[in-house]
């Protein structure tokens, strides 16, 4: 599932396939008026929460968000590709190499200097992250919001996904259901303090580890809680229905 550390890692991937390099072929599926052509040099390639932006020397950028379903791919030129072409959303090629993007949601081209993503929060990937900042957009949600929800709130803190959602606050022993107005201060700094420590430990790397043994919580309901020995549980609920893993013995 695509989270914060999926897009660095991504974009760790890209970057020396891109960086500098004079696009020879682009196809984007995107609606709008902005478009890459064939001669633009690419100037950046970074994460920004859980959108990878792709900037050209015009000044125009390549936003993708890949949500559940999306994936980045870099091929050398030449090479068979693993999905299906009808899936491509947005193909780069270079002389030597071809990024394309998969089956993601949202594909949009723009100018870089827009605050398209001006509505995230701190990115929880940076060493640097400002949690003073996360923390006061926190106090500021709506207190009857289950923190669970919280924790997926990107204009607050960018970077939790599902995964991370789960395994922090088992990591925290939080229940999920559990209303912002209960949770204190200590608790909530707690929460992303770990979650900036969970992201930013599996960064470089693309099997996550939350725990000695792998992930704690996630995908193992029916299972052995690793802390009370207690069976982890599982249920769809929020606004969208995401699925949550949890311990109902220890996570109180």
């Amino acid at each position: 599932m695509p989270e914060g550390d999926t897009l660095f890692n991504t974009a760790l991937t890209l970057r020396p396939a891109l960086l500098g390099e004079s696009l020879t072929a682009v196809n984007i599926r995107s609606r709008g008026m902005y478009r890459l052509r064939v001669g633009d040099t690419v100037r950046s390639v970074e994460a920004v929460g859980k959108f990878l932006e792709i900037v050209v020397e015009r000044g125009l950028a390549l936003r993708t968000h890949l949500h559940m379903t999306g994936v980045w791919h870099l091929y050398e030129q030449g090479e068979r590709w693993r999905r299906p072409r009808h899936l491509a959303r947005a193909v780069l090629e270079t002389e030597s190499h071809v990024a394309v993007c998969f089956a993601a949601p949202t594909v949009e081209v723009g100018p870089a200097a827009d605050d398209r993503l001006a509505h995230l929060g701190p990115d929880l990937c940076h060493a640097d992250v400002d949690l003073d900042a996360v923390l006061e957009r926190v106090a500021g949600s709506d207190p009857s919001t289950e923190i669970a929800e919280v924790l997926l709130d990107q204009r607050l803190a960018a970077g939790i996904g599902n995964v991370y959602k789960n395994e922090v606050l088992w990591a925290c022993e939080v229940s999920p259901f559990q209303p912002l107005a209960d949770v204190d201060e200590p608790t909530r700094r707690r929460l992303y303090e770990t979650a900036a420590e969970q992201l930013q430990s599996n960064l470089g790397r693309w099997k996550r580890q939350t725990h000695p043994k792998g992930l704690a919580v996630y995908n193992r309901a029916g299972q052995g809680c690793y802390r009370c020995l207690g069976r982890i549980r599982t249920i769809e609920h929020g606004d969208i229905g995401r699925r949550t893993w949890w311990c109902a013995d220890c996570q109180t």
